[in-house]
C-alpha cells in the first residue's frame, strides 16, 4: 500500500492507495467515530460492502447503511434530506462520521451532507469508480445540482481520509473506465507533460486493467491534484485550472440532463473545445491539439458532441459556477503541462469551436 499526503496544515490527511485493503479500513482509521452513515449505492454495496462493513464491526464502529439510486440526478437536496434523517434517527453527533463508498455522486452528496449536519462531521471518502479515485474523493468539494446548474449548492469539507482499493476498478463497466480517464487525461495538460507522454505509452495496459499500470496512473493523478489543492483549497487562483474541459462539459451534461454522457465523457469533449479555444487564440498548436485529441480516441472516448445545440450551450457556460460578473473563465491550454486562466475569450470564437463540435460529421 502507498500513500499520498494532502497538505492542508490541521485539516491535512492521506490517500491510501493498494489494492484490497477495504477491509483494514476500520483499524486503520486514526480516530474512532461514535457512529457512522455509510452511503452508497446498492450494486456497490453488494460488491463492496461486506469487507468494509465487517472492518468497522471488528473495531466496534456502529454504522447503518443508506443506499442512494444510482444516478446524477441523486445529487440533490432532496436525496439530501433523505440522509438527514437517516443521520438524526440513527443517533448521529458531532462525533460520528460520513463514509462515502462509491462513484462521484456517492462522494459528492454524502460529502455536502457531512459538510452540513451538526455544521459539519467527519467524512471518509472511498471511491470505487476511477473518476472518483483519481478526481472527486481528493481536494474537498461537496455539492448537490440544482435544476438551473450543476455543483451550484456546495461547500468545501475535506475528508479525514481517502482509502483507495484498486480492486474495485476490476469490477468496474468499461464505460466507467473511460469515463475516468477523462479526469485522468486532464492531468498530463495542465500539470503534467511526463505524465500526459505515459498515458501514451501505456493505453494499453490501461485499459486492459493492469493494476501495476493503473496503481502508477491513480497514484500520479492524486499527487498532482494534492499538489494543486495543497496551494488553493478553496479555489481562490491555482486550483481553478483543475476545471480545464469542465465549462463546457458541466453546458453539455446539463442541456442533456445528466442522462447522456458520464461526467469525463463531458469533460473529454469539453478539453477538445478548451484546446480547440486556445489554438483560435494562438495560445497553443494544432499538433497539441491533434495529440489531445488522438490520445482521447485511443481510450475511444467522444470528442464532439453532435445533435446538440451550440447556441444553448455557449448561453449554459454563462451560468457555471466559474463565472463571475458574467465572465465565463476558461482554462486554456498553453502545452502538456501548462495552462492559463483567460477571461476574455471573444464570443464569435466560443460559438466558432461549439458549433464545429456539434456539427461535427
Amino acid at each position: 500500500m502507498e500513500s499520498v499526503s494532502v497538505n492542508l496544515g490541521a485539516a491535512s490527511y492521506e490517500i491510501y492507495i493498494g489494492e484490497k485493503i477495504l477491509g483494514d479500513v476500520g483499524k486503520m482509521l486514526k480516530s474512532k467515530p461514535s457512529k457512522v452513515l455509510l452511503v452508497t449505492q446498492e450494486k456497490i454495496f453488494d460488491m463492496h460492502g461486506k469487507n468494509l462493513v465487517e472492518s468497522l464491526e471488528s473495531e466496534g464502529i456502529a454504522y447503518t447503511v443508506a443506499t442512494i439510486p444510482d444516478s446524477e440526478t441523486s445529487k440533490s437536496l432532496h436525496e439530501a434530506e433523505k440522509l438527514y434523517t437517516r443521520a438524526i434517527e440513527f443517533g448521529l453527533d458531532r462525533k460520528s462520521a460520513v463514509i462515502a463508498l462509491g462513484g462521484g455522486v456517492v462522494g459528492d452528496l454524502a460529502g455536502f451532507v457531512a459538510a452540513t449536519f451538526m455544521r459539519g462531521i467527519d467524512l471518509i471518502q472511498i471511491p470505487t469508480t476511477l473518476l472518483s479515485q483519481v478526481d472527486s474523493s481528493v481536494g474537498g468539494k461537496t455539492a448537490v445540482n440544482h435544476a438551473l446548474g450543476k455543483n451550484l449548492i456546495g461547500a468545501f469539507h475535506q475528508p479525514r481520509a481517502v482509502f483507495i482499493d484498486l480492486n474495485c476498478l476490476l469490477t468496474l463497466p468499461e464505460r466507467e473506465i473511460k469515463s475516468g480517464l477523462g479526469e485522468v487525461v486532464k492531468y498530463g495538460v495542465i500539470s503534467d507533460g511526463n505524465f500526459f507522454a505515459y498515458l501514451e505509452d501505456n493505453a494499453e495496459k490501461i485499459l486492459n486493467r493492469d493494476l501495476e499500470t493503473l496503481a502508477h496512473v491513480v497514484k500520479r493523478s492524486c499527487e498532482l491534484k494534492a499538489e494543486v489543492v495543497g496551494k488553493d483549497e478553496r479555489e481562490s487562483g491555482l486550483r481553478r485550472i483543475l476545471n480545464f474541459g469542465h465549462t463546457m462539459a458541466h453546458a453539455i451534461e446539463e442541456e442533456t440532463h445528466y442522462e447522456k454522457y458520464r461526467h469525463g465523457e463531458a469533460v473529454a469533449i469539453g478539453m477538445i473545445g478548451a484546446a480547440q479555444i486556445s489554438c483560435e487564440l494562438g495560445k497553443t498548436s494544432a499538433v497539441n491539439v491533434n495529440r489531445l485529441e488522438n490520445l482521447l480516441r485511443r481510450f475511444d472516448m467522444l470528442t464532439t458532441c453532435k445533435g446538440l445545440d451550440a447556441d444553448k450551450l455557449y448561453r449554459v457556460t454563462f451560468r457555471d459556477k466559474k463565472a463571475v460578473g458574467g465572465v465565463v473563465n476558461w482554462v486554456l491550454m498553453r502545452d502538456f503541462g501548462s495552462v492559463e486562466i483567460c477571461g476574455d475569450v471573444p464570443e464569435i470564437v466560443v460559438k466558432k469551436v461549439f458549433g464545429g463540435l456539434c456539427n461535427a460529421d
